[in-house]
């Protein structure tokens, strides 16, 4: 999970140029693969998946030294991110 007390906000673009803005929350990994999970700002929370309660699971492919994110290549490999990340997060929850 992020340590920081500074949230970080990210800004990105769809497929179709309107911008949305992500708070980032933390990275893990998955079958060798990493991963940024993010969660929707408050705007953007009235429109997500009240499932997954706002959050945004994208894969890190690294192009030429940059990483790009991605959304994961199926609906199946988003689903085990999630939940590892719910995992880690509830493991975090209960140390403290």
């Amino acid at each position: 999970m992020h340590e920081d007390n500074e949230p970080i906000f990210i800004t990105l673009t769809d497929e179709d140029g309107q911008e949305f803005e992500l708070e980032f929350l933390s990275d893990l990994e998955y079958q060798g693969t990493a991963y940024k999970i993010f969660q929707t700002t408050e705007s953007e929370d009235e429109e997500a998946d009240e499932d997954e309660g706002g959050l945004v699971i994208m894969k890190v492919i690294v192009e030429n030294g940059e990483e790009i994110l991605s959304l994961p290549d199926s609906e199946e490999e988003a689903e085990a991110v999630y939940e590892l990340f719910m995992e880690e997060l509830f493991a975090e929850e209960e140390e403290e």
